[in-house]
Order: C-alpha cells, then sequence, then structure tokens
C-alpha cells in the first residue's frame, strides 16, 4: 500500500472529534477543582471488582475457572463473544457461568473484517442477525451487554468513524429494545476527545448507553500514583495533576455531562515483560500494581466498576498458562480475549492472584471515608469494612516510610495487620511499595501522627527474597538493617552495633584514603565476610556541599538499592548507621556482603591495551560484548552510576563462562524512572574505559551504539579525548600529584 493510500484511509480520530473535544476542553470540560484527590466519604459497590474470563475446548477449565473465580471473590465477569463463537465451547462456557450464578457482562464484538466493513448492507444485515441470535438465548440471563472494542485503535478493531456509528445504531436498537443494560463505547486508555465526542453523537442521536465503558489503562505510565507523561510530557502532567484518580473522575464528569451518569473499566491489567523492560521482579511488581490500581480507583469515587483482563494469560494474566512470549496471540487481548491458551496443568497463580483476592475482600461493599495521605509518593486509605476501621498503606516505588513516623507504638500494637496477600504480619517495620492493611475495631485505637510522610533520602527494594527491613534508633544512632526475621535483626544490630565499629590502622584496611574499607567475619556464623565503609577525610569544599546531603553510607545504601530493584548486581546491603546531628559527615557506616569476582573490568582492560590476546581465558571481543550488554541493560533501566570507573566494575566467571558483573561504590549513582539521558550513557563510559586503548574502545562503543541504533561520531569520540585530558591533568596537577611532588622535593633535600 502507498502512502498516498494509506493517508485516505478513514479514521476514527476525524475533524468533528477534534473540534467536539478541543470545544469540551476549551470551555472547561476537564477541570475538577482538586480532581487528582480521592473523594471522601463514599459507598465502593458491592460488585466493585470483576474479571475478564475464557475458557477453550477442554471443559476442564470451565471447572477450572469457576473455581478460580469463586476463590477471588469475585461475582461479576466479562466473556468476549464473536460471530465464531456462536457455534464453539463459548457457548457451552457461557451457559456454565450462568448456571454458577456470575453476573455475566457479555461483551459483543465483530471480527476485523467485518468492523472495517460496516457501511455495507452485508455487514450490517450479518450484525444484526448476530445480535438476534445472542440476545434471544442469553439476553435475559445476563447482568449486562457491551458494545465497543479498543474503537479508538484502528488496527485492532477495524472501524472508521460512520461504520462504528452504524454498528452501535444496530447495536443499540437490538440490545435496549429487550431491556437489556448497554454499556459502551469502550474506548482504550485516556484519550477524552473519543469519549466526548462519541457520547455528543450518542446523545443527538438519542443512543446514549446506560454505562459508559473507558479501557482506563495505566501500564505505560508504570506506577498506579505516577502522572502521566503522556499527557503534554512530564512536566505539564505533573504540573495539572493527570494521575489515575483524576482521569477516573474526569471520564465520570464526561458521562454524566452527556447523560451517562455512571463510568466503567471495562479492562486494565499490568504485562509481565514489559514492567520486566525496566524492574526484574516483574511478578511481584503486577500484584503491587493489581492492588494499588484498584484501590485508587474505589478511591475517586468515580467508577462503578472495574475489571481485571484477563484471569489466564503468561503475559498479564493473574494466572499463567504456562506459555511463552511467542505463543502469545497475534490479536492483544484487550481487543479480544479469545480463549484460556495452554494446558490446564500448567496453570499456577501470579502473586497478583492472592493481591487481588485481598483487595476484593477488604475494598468491596466497604465505605471509604478518607485518604490519610496521598499524591506524595505515601499512600494512605482510610475504610471501613465489617465494622472494622481499615487503613490501606504504601509507598511508590523505591520508597518508604517508618512505620513509627506514620502511627504511635500503641496503635501498631493494637492493629491487626496484613500484608498485599492477605497473611497476616507480627509486626510493621517498614511501608514499602507492597501495600499493607491495618485494622482496629475502633477509631480511637488510631492515633496518626501529623502529616504523614515518607523518610527522607531512604530507598528500599521491597521485594529481595526472604529478608525484611527493620529500623535502628539507638545511643544517638540510627538506621536500617536487612534479616530474614526479628531474631535475626536483633542479633545484626547487637553484633554490628556501630559503637563496636572502629576504622582498623591503614596497613589492614582494604582501602584508606578518603573512605575507610575494612572487612569483618558475618555474626551470622556461615563464614562470609561483611564489608564496612566508613568516610575519614572531609575536604573543605566537598564537607560544605556535602553538608545537605543524606550520610555516604545512605547514599550507598540507597544506590545499591536502586541497583538490586532494577535487576543490577552489587554488593547486597546488610545496613547503614548515621550518627544523629554529626556535623563531621564522618560518622556513618555502611556495611554490605562481600562480592565474590574473578577480576575488575580495569585490569581487563590494561591487559588488552598491553597487546595481551586473552584474559582470564576470555579475547577481547568476547569481553566488548558481554560488558556491552551489561552497560545497554544498566542504562535502560535508568541508571547512571557516575563513577563507573574500572576498579568498580566487577566479574565473575560463571561456571557457564558467561559474564556476570557487578557494582561497587555505589554512593554516587543517580536512578531515573526512564532509561538513562545519552549524554549520562556517554559519561558513564568515558570514565570505564579510560584505561582502554583506543582500538578497543572503537570496538566496544561500535558494540554498545548498535544496540540502540547509534552509530559512533565524531562528538562521542570528542567525549572520551576531554575526559582523558582530565585525567591527565589531575594526575600531572591534582592534589596527589602536588602532595607526591612536595614529598619528592622534601626527600630530595633532606
Amino acid at each position: 500500500m502507498t502512502k498516498t493510500a494509506e493517508k485516505k484511509q478513514p479514521s476514527m480520530l476525524t475533524n468533528q472529534v477534534i473540534l467536539d473535544g478541543l470545544r469540551y476542553i476549551l470551555t472547561g470540560g476537564l477541570r475538577i477543582k482538586k480532581g487528582h484527590l480521592p473523594v471522601q466519604s463514599h459507598q465502593i459497590p458491592h460488585d466493585f471488582i470483576g474479571v475478564c474470563v475464557a475458557s477453550n475446548q477442554d471443559a476442564a477449565v470451565d471447572d477450572y475457572v469457576v473455581a478460580n473465580v469463586k476463590l477471588l471473590g469475585i461475582q461479576r465477569v466479562r466473556l468476549d463473544f464473536t460471530y465464531t463463537d456462536i457455534d464453539n465451547y463459548q457457548v457451552r462456557f457461557l451457559n456454565r457461568l450462568i448456571a454458577e450464578g456470575f453476573d455475566v457482562t457479555l461483551h459483543l464484538l465483530q471480527p476485523f473484517e467485518a468492523a472495517k466493513n460496516m457501511q455495507s448492507v452485508e455487514a450490517q444485515l450479518k450484525w444484526r442477525k448476530f445480535l438476534v441470535t445472542v440476545l434471544d438465548a442469553f439476553g435475559q440471563k445476563i447482568k449486562a451487554v457491551e458494545f465497543g472494542n479498543t474503537l479508538n485503535r484502528k488496527r485492532w478493531a477495524g472501524y472508521d468513524w460512520s461504520g462504528f456509528i452504524e454498528a452501535w445504531r444496530i447495536a443499540h436498537q437490538e440490545i435496549t429494545s429487550r431491556n437489556i443494560t448497554l454499556i459502551g463505547p469502550n474506548v482504550q486508555d485516556f484519550e477524552p476527545l473519543y469519549n466526548v465526542s462519541l457520547l455528543k453523537t450518542f446523545k443527538q442521536q438519542k443512543l446514549l448507553p446506560d454505562m459508559h465503558s473507558n479501557n482506563l489503562f495505566v501500564e505505560r505510565v508504570i506506577e498506579p500514583e505516577r502522572f502521566d507523561h503522556r499527557i503534554l510530557k512530564y512536566r505539564w502532567a505533573t504540573l495539572l495533576k493527570y494521575n489515575l484518580v483524576k482521569k477516573a473522575r474526569i471520564l465520570q464528569k464526561i458521562g454524566q455531562d452527556f447523560g451517562v451518569p455512571r463510568t466503567v473499566s471495562s479492562v486494565a491489567f499490568w504485562a509481565i515483560y514489559r514492567i520486566q523492560r525496566f524492574l526484574p521482579d516483574g511478578e511481584q511488581k503486577q500484584a503491587d500494581y493489581a492492588a494499588r490500581y484498584f484501590l485508587l480507583l474505589a478511591a475517586s469515587g468515580a467508577l462503578s466498576n472495574a475489571n481485571w483482563g484477563a484471569l489466564i494469560c503468561q503475559r498479564e494474566g493473574l494466572i499463567d498458562d504456562g506459555l511463552t512470549e511467542q505463543d502469545y496471540p497475534a490479536l492483544e487481548r484487550v481487543a479480544h480475549y479469545e480463549q484460556a491458551n495452554g494446558l490446564l496443568e500448567n496453570y499456577r497463580h501470579h502473586p497478583s492472584f492472592d493481591a487481588l483476592k485481598t483487595v476484593v475482600k477488604v475494598l468491596q461493599g466497604a465505605r471509604y471515608i478518607k485518604p490519610i495521605a496521598t499524591s506524595t509518593g505515601l499512600e494512605i486509605h482510610y475504610l471501613i469494612q465489617n465494622h472494622q476501621h481499615i487503613h490501606v498503606a504504601w509507598a511508590t516505588n523505591g520508597n518508604a516510610a517508618f512505620a513509627a513516623d506514620v502511627y504511635s507504638v500503641a496503635s501498631l500494637a493494637s492493629a491487626n495487620i496484613t500484608d498485599r496477600d492477605g497473611n497476616l504480619l507480627s509486626q510493621l517495620e517498614i511501608i514499602t511499595e507492597s501495600p499493607v492493611y491495618l485494622a482496629w475495631p475502633t477509631i480511637e485505637a488510631i492515633q496518626v501522627r501529623a502529616q504523614p510522610r515518607l523518610t527522607k533520602d531512604l530507598k528500599i527494594h521491597a521485594h529481595i527474597q526472604h529478608q525484611h527491613y527493620y529500623t535502628f534508633a539507638q545511643h544517638g544512632w540510627q538506621g536500617v538493617l536487612l534479616a530474614k526475621d526479628a531474631a535475626e535483626a536483633e542479633m545484626l544490630f547487637k553484633a554490628l552495633h556501630p559503637q563496636n565499629l572502629t576504622a582498623p590502622a591503614k596497613d589492614q584496611a582494604l582501602r584508606h584514603a578518603r573512605n575507610a574499607i575494612w572487612s569483618i567475619d558475618s555474626p551470622r556464623g556461615d563464614a562470609t565476610k561483611i564489608t564496612v565503609k566508613q568516610p575519614i577525610k572531609m575536604h573543605l569544599h566537598k564537607a560544605f556541599f556535602d553538608r545537605y546531603k543524606p550520610s555516604k553510607a545512605k547514599r550507598s545504601w540507597n544506590g545499591a538499592m536502586e541497583l538490586l530493584r532494577r535487576g543490577i548486581a552489587t554488593a547486597m546491603p546488610v545496613a547503614y548507621f548515621e550518627k544523629l546531628g554529626d556535623s563531621t559527615l564522618k560518622e556513618n557506616f555502611y556495611l554490605c556482603e562481600f562480592v565474590d569476582h574473578d577480576f575488575n573490568i580495569a585490569a581487563a582492560f590494561i591487559a588488552f591495551s598491553q597487546g595481551a590476546q586473552h584474559f582470564h581465558g576470555l579475547t577481547a571481543t568476547e569481553l566488548y560484548v558481554a560488558f556491552a550488554d551489561f552497560c545497554h541493560l544498566l542504562h535502560s533501566r535508568g541508571i547512571y552510576f557516575r563513577d563507573f570507573s574500572g576498579g568498580n566494575i566487577l566479574v565473575k566467571i560463571a561456571d557457564n563462562q558467561k559474564l556476570q558483573f557487578s557494582l561497587i561504590d555505589t554512593a554516587r549513582l543517580h536512578a531515573y524512572n526512564h532509561g538513562t539521558p545519552f549524554k549520562y550513557r556517554i559519561a558513564d563510559l568515558t570514565r570505564a574505559l579510560n584505561k582502554l586503548h583506543w582500538p578497543g574502545r572503537t570496538q566496544f562503543l561500535r558494540i554498545y551504539l548498535a544496540m540502540s541504533g547509534r552509530k559512533l561520531t565524531w562528538r562521542i569520540r570528542l567525549a572520551f579525548y576531554l575526559y582523558d585530558f582530565k585525567v591527565d591533568f589531575k594526575r600531572k596537577f591534582g592534589r596527589k600529584a602536588v602532595r607526591k611532588l612536595l614529598k619528592k622535593i622534601k626527600s630530595s633535600v633532606h
């Protein structure tokens, strides 16, 4: 097809849609005072959460789906149904759902070619015949019918404007004449121009639905709480406060303004593979997001209900079907959840299953009272369920709040506390990105500190397996420690108390310059070593510029946590301690596990620069390719290391000869919520490659740059020349060089 032909293809985004949307926006239609904040004091529907379901040829899958939806505590299900389903297993499955007493929303959709040709009489007659057949058979047995299929995504749905309006007119006539609840038009994502223009057209033609539907995704925004950068980019999205709550409230307002008081989100999910592009704990993060998403939607007070879709799918399901990414169907499941793929014996619950099960139990039928904290990185929402006063608390990714800074000791002691998945917790030290539920029998038992907020300048990784966070505050010291349980934490606090940590003499330390670094035996008794780092020299300019920064120990901890939660190996943190009110900036300790490694990258680069053909059995090309892969991963996950020198990059040769890279000295690291800007990627590499000769640099850079579709240019080369000059100048005229010169002069005089 030529470019000219493509441009002439009809689209849902017509001039009229744009004009209708702009007119609505310019007359203040999207304006809601404090729209980013939840609505206080409202009832959450008893069927607020639903799930999209499907089965397959195996009748046993019907049993499995029914049992698991009941296990979730969900009453309302959504089933996709198209032309070919009249004569296949979907009829069997639909009858089963009805017989089990579920409230079924039947999502009727047309095949792509039928949707594309809806202006033809033949397509219209076929659509009407399908509607009559399905509605006569099931219309009085189901809860509602939804029509509309991600219609603003032409490559999924196939509609142009006129074709969709004609399909809607026929569907409206057949559905409403039978007194069946009609839901639509199923706009994808937050693109309110379509909602405005469609509802305006429906109102003019007396074709309004009973409920207004939109797939309220925030998947590409990543976190449910984050302002949507797709709306006028980061600055304006933040300024206008376009978060999930505001988007839900705007969609509700659009519906109300055109005469449809109720709004639903038909489908939303987080695909695990998409999460893993940035965060490796895809399954755990999907579970966190599922809980946080429905909690925020319920808090908004804007939606009558919201669905997760799909129930069974390896990519986005609450249940894994055991298949691979290559087995995913060509058409996205949000457009058509055709069937549950895979074999029944391979099905397993994702962590999101238990997370959603817990949310269903807490939310549905509850009364939402108010937010205790919201839109500040810390979310605490207060609701009442079954005479229990419940706070749901969590932080945004990587952040945390000390529980004792939010609640009184008595309140924490009297609370019944459960984690994201409904497991009872004996105590709560830190509120993380994984939601927790605190319940009290009376409101009098709840004592919240004034203005609860995130712990300042603290980063954590919430999903380190078999490890929990414990806070430390004693004798003027404070800090955080990782341990498998409270008993181990108590033992480690005693053994590693900062008052017992003393830097050794220079000849007994691993390093003794600006920082003293030494190793001690692990108190765990497992024959491992713990590395301790303490700043011991603070130049005047550093003391001046660092006086308002977190302590160096805390910065090292934060850097390590940012690496770990993004799947980049580093020394496992054990603890950090800092002295309160320390004006010297030297009374702080960072403790981490020793990193087993074979060499650092600087040693390898020096060897190849001196003509070596192999280093630890590796050729230069093998090392360059592996290191380029590592650097690309590091930068694509938003890390600007800033101290990316060869000595801080450790390499371990695994049994399969695969190279494993780890980073140490993490205090200067900067982390982004998106990929690292290109200029900072190059800044990192100028440091890492400083000891490598230019032929090696050229080979490495061509490999690395090709991974992002770039080529080696003179501008990139210039950055390396400038850094080389800076290093050479510092070696000749820097503080160390001057000290060496003075010593030489002094010794020659004597």
